[in-house]
């Protein structure tokens, strides 16, 4: 089934924010917003590790939480004529020979450019040594997921994958210019992924994160010593000023963005 088939054809306005330095090397910065146009068909939804169980209770709990307001966000995209490529890393045994994950392995291979050189980026803002999670009781790290959550529909006309690889054939395949990409945690898996924002944009590819639809593995009572939600903030501010613009989920649905029950 061709991306688009059955959506209507018309443009899509999308509204970023990144952030610049207000002089270079003072460290101060302010944020820009600007609109951005483009054919629907010719945007790409990732959707990352948004798994059915985290080893972490409280991740857990966020993204039971999450992913119904982003199934919403998936569908509206989807109608609209967007590809969604659902990216549950570690679960591809549980889609093995479904069409989706077909259809991302059987991609037309496409060259990938050599990763562009970028020049280093400062530390992430939160200190996630202690693997993140903000549970009072210490949690045992250890494989949870088996599959992506089952809020978020896999429709027909979807792709399954956690290939940066794949990824990148489908997107060469449909002609993508842009890669929205949503999904947990931000400072770990969502930049750092063979999928993620690094590798796009060292691909030269053009992304932006959804910023409401997003979690971060952040314990308060690790540097620098703020909420769970600010933690979340202080990492996409970090995105915005050195690696790309982030937009929220109103651009899809028309709804006020998402905010989690404990935000303050």
């Amino acid at each position: 089934m061709a991306n688009g088939a059955h959506a209507p054809h018309r443009e899509l306005t999308l509204r970023t924010r990144r952030r610049v330095e207000v002089r270079p090397g003072g460290g101060e910065w302010r944020a820009l917003e600007e609109e951005l146009r483009l054919d629907p068909v010719r945007l790409a939804v990732l959707v990352c590790d948004m798994w059915d169980k985290h080893w972490c209770t409280s991740a857990t709990r966020r993204v039971n939480e999450l992913a119904p307001a982003m199934d919403g966000v998936v569908r509206a995209a989807r109608a609209m004529g967007a590809f969604i490529i659902h990216c549950p890393s570690e679960t591809m045994d549980w889609y093995e020979r479904t069409p989706q994950r077909l259809r991302a392995m059987q991609a037309p291979r496409a060259e990938m450019p050599v990763e562009r050189e970028l020049p280093n980026t400062p530390p992430l803002p939160v200190d996630a040594s202690d693997n993140g999670c903000d549970c009072a009781v210490h949690e045992v790290v250890y494989k949870a997921w088996t599959r992506q959550t089952s809020e978020i529909c896999i429709a027909p006309e979807d792709a399954v994958t956690d290939s940066g690889e794949e990824v990148w054939n489908l997107l060469r395949e449909r002609g993508i210019e842009l890669v929205a990409i949503m999904g947990v945690h931000t400072n770990m898996c969502v930049l750092g992924r063979p999928f993620g924002i690094r590798r796009l944009v060292r691909l030269g590819q053009p992304v932006v994160l959804v910023r409401d639809m997003t979690d971060t593995m952040y314990n308060p009572r690790m540097p620098p010593y703020v909420s769970h939600s600010r933690g979340t903030e202080l990492v996409v501010e970090h995105i915005e000023r050195h690696w790309c613009p982030t937009i929220v989920s109103t651009e899809f649905t028309g709804k006020p963005a998402f905010r989690f029950s404990e935000a303050e």
